[in-house]
C-alpha cells in the first residue's frame, strides 16, 4: 500500500497483542465453565501479561521463537505454543474445539456482574440459558429467583447487571480506543498531503468510554481528498467500509469500533475541531457567548452576524481569544465551570504525564504480579522515575496470593536486596492492605509502621450499605499508618458498579487526616472517576496517580490516570507523586 512503511508497522503488530489476549481470556472462561481446575487462572495471567506488552508479541516471537514467548510472565510452553500457532495461522485449534463444547454465547454470560462461571454453568444446566437474551427473558419471567442460591435479590441484581452490560457493549474503554486512534493518525500522517490531523469528540476529551473515533484532517491541496479517503478505507485495521465520500468516510475496525475521517477547509480547522470536540453543553454556551458579541459560531468558523465575514476559525486558541476567553484544554470542556474560569483567568494549569516522578502502587511475583521486584524497579527507572513503591497484597486477598506475616518478612528482605542491586531509583517498601468490612486492616499497626507506603483498598464485600461502606472507609482513613486509599469506589467500568458510600464524609476524613486518594490508571478502573476527583479536590484532598501495574509494561497505565486527573482539574501541586523523592518522604 502506498505510504505504508516501517513507522507504523509496530503499531499494527501491537493490535495483535489485544487479539491474542482476548483469545486467552475466552479460553479461560470456557475452561472455567467446564469446571477445569487451575488452567483458567493460568490463561488469565498470561492474557494480562500479553495485553500489557509494550512490544508487539509478533516481534518477540520472530526474534526469539518459543523461548521469547516463554519469557513473558505467565506464559509457559503450552500457552506459548498456542500463541505461536495463532501468530502463524490466525487460529488456535484447541480453542476451536473448546468452543464446540459449550453453547455459543454462554461464555459471554460470565461477563455479567454477579454471575461468574459457576453460576453461568448452573443457569445453562438448570434453565437452558445459553445467551444474554435468554438470561433477560428468564429474569422477566422470574425463573431465576426460584433457583436455590439465587432468590429475588439476586434476580434484581442480575437485571441491573444486564442493563450495565448492554450499555457497556455500546462503548469502548479509553484504553481500547486510544491505541487504535493513535494507529490511524500515525498511518494517515505518512501521507505528505496531510497538513493538520487530530482526534476529536469524547476521545479528545479523554472520557473513560468512547462511542466511536472521530478524526479531522486538512490537506495541502484539494486534489488530495480522494487519495486520503482511499488510503483510510484500505488500511489493514479496517474490517468494513460503511460510507466513503470526498469529505467523510466511515469504517468499522477489526475490534468492532467505528471510525470516521472528515476532511475540512484549513481556514476553519480550529472551529471545526472545537465543534466536534464538544461536549454539547460547552458548545451551546460558546455559541451564546458568540451571539452576545455579535458573531455566529459553527463548525464553519466564527463569522460576523451582519457581515457574514469569517472572523476566526483557523486555530482553537484564536477562536477562544476572540470570544474573550483563555484557551480551554479539551479535557475540561464538560460544562463544569470551565467557561467562567476562562473568563476570570482562573483555569488550572493541568498536570501532565511528564510531571509524574514515581509510581506508588505496583505488584510483583510476591503476590499476583508477573515480574520480580528488580524487574519492576528497572522498568520504572527506564521511565525516568525517581522512585517506585512495591505494594503487594496483604494476607486476606487470597485470590491474589496475598502475603501472610512470614512471607511479608521475606518480601521486605527481597526489597532490601533489590535496593542494593538496582541503582538510580528509590525502591519503597509497601503493601496494598485489605480493608475489612468493619474498617480494620489486614496487618497490625506494628507491621504497618515498618512500611514506607501503605495503600488501603477494598477488594470484597461490595454490597454493604451506604452507611456501612462509609464507616468502613473512614475508619481505614483514620488509621495513622494509612497513606493512600486505593481505587476507592472499587468499580470496574461496564462490569462492576461503584460501592455505595457518602463522598462528602469520606473526602472530609481524607483531607483532615492527610490521606491521599488514588487515581488508579488501570483502563478498566480509572478510579476515582473524574467527577469525584473534582469534588474531592474542592474539599482539600490530595491525590496519587498510580498504575496498579502487575507487570512492567503496565507501568504505562499511569497515562490513563493522568487523563482522569486532568479531567478532574488537578494541577501538579495536587498530585503527590509529582514530588521529588526528598519532598515525598517529608509528605509521608
Amino acid at each position: 500500500m502506498p505510504g505504508r512503511g516501517t513507522s507504523t508497522d509496530w503499531v499494527l503488530k501491537e493490535m495483535l497483542n489485544f487479539e491474542i489476549a482476548k483469545l486467552l481470556y475466552d479460553i479461560a472462561d470456557i475452561l472455567e465453565i467446564m469446571k477445569v481446575e487451575w488452567k483458567p487462572r493460568a490463561y488469565r495471567s498470561a492474557a494480562r501479561a500479553v495485553e500489557s506488552l509494550q512490544k508487539p508479541i509478533e516481534d518477540i516471537y520472530r526474534e526469539k521463537g518459543l523461548d521469547g514467548l516463554k519469557d513473558i510472565p505467565g506464559v509457559g510452553e503450552g500457552i506459548g505454543k498456542k500463541i505461536a500457532e495463532y501468530i502463524d495461522t490466525r487460529k488456535i485449534k484447541e480453542y476451536e474445539k473448546l468452543k464446540k463444547k459449550i453453547p455459543a454465547g454462554l461464555a459471554t454470560l460470565v461477563e455479567i456482574e454477579g454471575l461468574g462461571p459457576k453460576k453461568a454453568f448452573r443457569l445453562w444446566k438448570e434453565l437452558g440459558i445459553k445467551s444474554v437474551e435468554d438470561l433477560r427473558s428468564a429474569v422477566e419471567k422470574h425463573e431465576i429467583a426460584k433457583l436455590s442460591g439465587f432468590g429475588p435479590k439476586s434476580e434484581e441484581n442480575i437485571a441491573a447487571a444486564i442493563q450495565m452490560f448492554k450499555t457497556a457493549k455500546q462503548r469502548y474503554l479509553l484504553g481500547e480506543a486510544l491505541p487504535y486512534a493513535k494507529l490511524l493518525i500515525t498511518s494517515l500522517k505518512e501521507l505528505p498531503e496531510i497538513k493538520h490531523i487530530s482526534e476529536a469528540g469524547s476521545l479528545r476529551r479523554r472520557k473513560e468510554t468512547i462511542g466511536d473515533i472521530d478524526i479531522l484532517v486538512t490537506v495541502s491541496k484539494a486534489s488530495a481528498a480522494k487519495k486520503v479517503m482511499d488510503f483510510f478505507t484500505k488500511l489493514p485495521e479496517v474490517q468494513r467500509v460503511l460510507a466513503k465520500g470526498p469529505t467523510k468516510s466511515t469504517v468499522v475496525l477489526r475490534n468492532g469500533l467505528q471510525a470516521d475521517v472528515r476532511l475540512l477547509d484549513d481556514k476553519v480547522y480550529g472551529a471545526a475541531l472545537n465543534y466536534f470536540t464538544g461536549n454539547i453543553d460547552h458548545n451551546i454556551e460558546l455559541r451564546r457567548i458568540a451571539i452576545s458579541k455579535g458573531y455566529k459560531l459553527s463548525e464553519y468558523g466564527l463569522v460576523g452576524r451582519k457581515t457574514e465575514r469569517l472572523v476566526s476559525g483557523h486555530t482553537e486558541e484564536e477562536l477562544y481569544k476572540k470570544l474573550g476567553l483563555r484557551y480551554i484544554e479539551p479535557e475540561l470542556r464538560e460544562m463544569r465551570g470551565e467557561l467562567d474560569a476562562a473568563r476570570k483567568n482562573k483555569l488550572p494549569k493541568l498536570v501532565e504525564l511528564n510531571d509524574i516522578k514515581g509510581d506508588l502502587h505496583t505488584h510483583t511475583r510476591f503476590s499476583d504480579g508477573g515480574n520480580s521486584i528488580g524487574e519492576m524497579a528497572e522498568a520504572a527507572k527506564k521511565r525516568g522515575y525517581e522512585y517506585i513503591a512495591i505494594t503487594d497484597h496483604s494476607k486476606s486477598d487470597v485470590i491474589a496470593r496475598g502475603m501472610d506475616e512470614k512471607k511479608l518478612q521475606k518480601y521486605l528482605d527481597a526489597i532490601d536486596d533489590a535496593r542494593k542491586k538496582v541503582k538510580g531509583i528509590r525502591i519503597l517498601t509497601g503493601s496494598e492492605i485489605y480493608i475489612h468490612p468493619d474498617g480494620k486492616l489486614d496487618y497490625s499497626d506494628k507491621i504497618l509502621s515498618k512500611l514506607d507506603v501503605v495503600v488501603a483498598s477494598i477488594h470484597r464485600n461490595f454490597k454493604l450499605s451506604r452507611e456501612q461502606q462509609t464507616k468502613r472507609l473512614v475508619q481505614a482513613i483514620e488509621n495513622p499508618n494509612v497513606d493512600i486509599i486505593g481505587h476507592l469506589t472499587t468499580r470496574q467500568i461496564g462490569s462492576r458498579p461503584m460501592i455505595e458510600f457518602d463522598p462528602k464524609r469520606v473526602f472530609q476524613a481524607a483531607a483532615k487526616n492527610k490521606v491521599v486518594l488514588e487515581i488508579n490508571g488501570s483502563p478498566n478502573r480509572l478510579d476515582l472517576p473524574d467527577n469525584l476527583v473534582k469534588e474531592a479536590l474542592e474539599m482539600g484532598c490530595n491525590f496519587a496517580v498510580n498504575s496498579d501495574a502487575h507487570t512492567t509494561d503496565q507501568l504505562s497505565f499511569t497515562e490513563y490516570g493522568v487523563y482522569v486527573a486532568r479531567r478532574g482539574w488537578l494541577e501538579v501541586k495536587d498530585v503527590i507523586n509529582t514530588l521529588s523523592y526528598s519532598k515525598l518522604a517529608k509528605h509521608f
